[in-house]
């Protein structure tokens, strides 16, 4: 039978004894109704039954099972040996092979379901301990934030957010306070980090702020892509822990406690640079010549002994200050940013690319990360166009130049070339819109009569587009088609001779 909650049990009983019907109750309480009549009946055979006058009132009837869930019930056959289940758990072991060691060494008679319900009870009061991970020299940074001292700025009291970052073999410390806990804040305190030890751990553990992830995923997580460009930068890599999971960066959690308690705690300070001031005082006089509670050494000897070496060498030089954003590419092709639009290629109209700004120059990156476009840096309002990004078809001829518009004469002939070159050298600018005209002549008229004109106007040194039109049009430059004289369809004349001797009229009879 389903086992209900004592309070639905209590409520059945309270209602039927109002007199509600078995149908009524199970609509109320939304279960059903054979289940309410099995309870109801089970209740009616817990009743103990009324003795008869003059017996004893000491009957030897067994009182009813209490339903699961109420605290009093029978007495698990398991209960005896719940000190063995127990270190069973804590080993790890499944319930049937805690079955299979009590019949075997305990003699246990009872059944494995009733170890399977003693073990799923057990489970909820029985915590496993935690696993303490100890790193090795060099491996793991872990990183957090908490709350610094009190800034006093134009009488107005702000508090900044305190960084803390704790290498886990040695637990040297760095500490640093900032105003905002953007992504380039975040960057550049690890930055400041790395160049403090004097080299880069393997593995940064961080939680799961907005400034270095964009989705939490314990398996998983999306990073910001500024973080990632960070971490290939310094040649490490950025794992961030699992949602609401603090204990698995357990290390620099007390790490923090540990600054605010000791290092900011009742402190007020000047301004930002004050404090950070008085913090890399802190952790090289206070905090790396303390005893650490777990290691039993002195902070800075360790580091100094153990984990300097072992920590990867630094970059040659600082990860590049940049700005970056996911952009659309607009229907013509630009990107905006900043009030600036730049152009992108044309395959991108529609799609969304990333935009850095760096301290003269623009690049735009696909969504792989792949350098698509380079840009210097444009005022705001003001447009920056890459020939490369502009499409062929929309690509203007004049755009192209004059040379591109030569080439395009010179295919139409020699003369034409000729008359193009000397045209350009007489008019100057003017000439580009010159060949561009001569350009759609030589879609209108064959290429034969374009070059005679081009000749004839060439010999006279005249350089209009007009006399050209006027040269083609002459009565000379017509084509003259010859006629054939013999073709398979064509008769011969004498096929068409008279006779002389013929009769001419059809009058006439012979």
């Amino acid at each position: 039978m389903n086992q209900l909650d004592v309070n639905l049990q209590h409520s059945i009983v309270i209602l039927a004894a109002k007199g509600w019907s078995a149908r009524k109750i199970a609509r109320e309480l939304g279960v059903h109704r054979e289940t309410v009549g099995r309870y109801l009946q089970a209740v009616e055979d817990s009743k103990p039954a009324i003795p008869p006058t003059g017996s004893q009132k000491d009957c030897d009837s067994k009182p009813a099972i209490v339903p699961a869930g109420s605290k009093l019930g029978r007495t698990s056959q398991c209960a005896p040996l719940s000190e063995v289940i127990e270190q069973g758990l804590l080993a790890g072991l499944s319930a049937q092979r805690i079955y299979q060691d009590l019949v075997t060494d305990h003699a246990f008679c009872g059944g494995y379901d009733a170890v399977k319900r003693f073990v799923r009870q057990l489970a909820h009061r029985v915590e496993l301990p935690f696993r303490r991970m100890e790193c090795a020299p060099g491996h793991e940074l872990q990183v957090d934030f908490g709350q610094g001292a009190w800034v006093l700025n134009d009488g107005k009291r702000r508090r900044p957010h305190l960084f803390r970052a704790v290498l886990s073999c040695s637990r040297k410390g760095y500490s640093e306070v900032v105003w905002r806990q953007t992504s380039e804040s975040f960057i550049r305190s690890l930055e400041n980090a790395f160049r403090y030890y004097g080299g880069v751990p393997v593995t940064v553990v961080i939680d799961n702020l907005k400034a270095g992830v964009i989705q939490a995923d314990w398996f998983d997580p999306e990073l910001n892509p500024k973080l990632e460009e960070f971490a290939r930068h310094y040649g490490t890599v950025i794992l961030p822990t699992k949602p609401v999971m603090p204990r698995h960066k357990g290390k620099v959690e007390s790490g923090v406690k540990y600054a605010q308690n000791n290092a900011v705690k009742g402190r007020s300070f000047e301004s930002l640079t004050a404090q950070n001031r008085y913090l890399s005082d802190w952790e090289k006089n206070v905090a790396d010549t303390r005893l650490h509670g777990t290691t039993r050494r002195q902070v800075g000897k360790l580091f100094e002994e153990v984990e300097r070496a072992a920590l990867q060498p630094l970059p040659a030089g600082l990860f590049p200050v940049f700005e970056e954003a996911l952009r659309s590419v607009h229907r013509d092709g630009y990107v905006e940013f900043k009030k600036a639009y730049y152009s992108a290629p044309p395959e991108y109209v529609g799609r969304q690319i990333w935009v850095r700004q760096e301290i003269r120059l623009l690049r735009l990156y696909n969504t792989r990360r792949e350098q698509i476009a380079l840009h210097a840096l444009a005022e705001p309002g003001k447009f920056t166009t890459d020939v490369a990004h502009l499409h062929s078809r929309k690509r203007h001829i004049i755009e192209r130049g004059a040379d591109y518009l030569l080439d395009r004469c010179r295919l139409i002939g020699p003369f034409t070339g000729t008359w193009a070159e000397a045209m350009q050298q007489n008019r100057g600018p003017q000439s580009l819109r010159v060949m561009q005209g001569l350009l759609q002549l030589a879609g209108k008229h064959p290429a034969v009569q374009l070059e005679k004109a081009a000749s004839v106007a060439t010999h006279h040194g005249t350089w209009r587009l007009r006399d050209l039109k006027r040269l083609l049009e002459l009565p000379g430059n017509v084509v003259q088609l010859d006629f054939l004289e013999t073709h398979p369809l064509i008769r011969s004349l004498d096929a068409y001779r008279i006779e002389p001797s013929a009769n001419l009229n059809p009058n006439q009879n012979p």
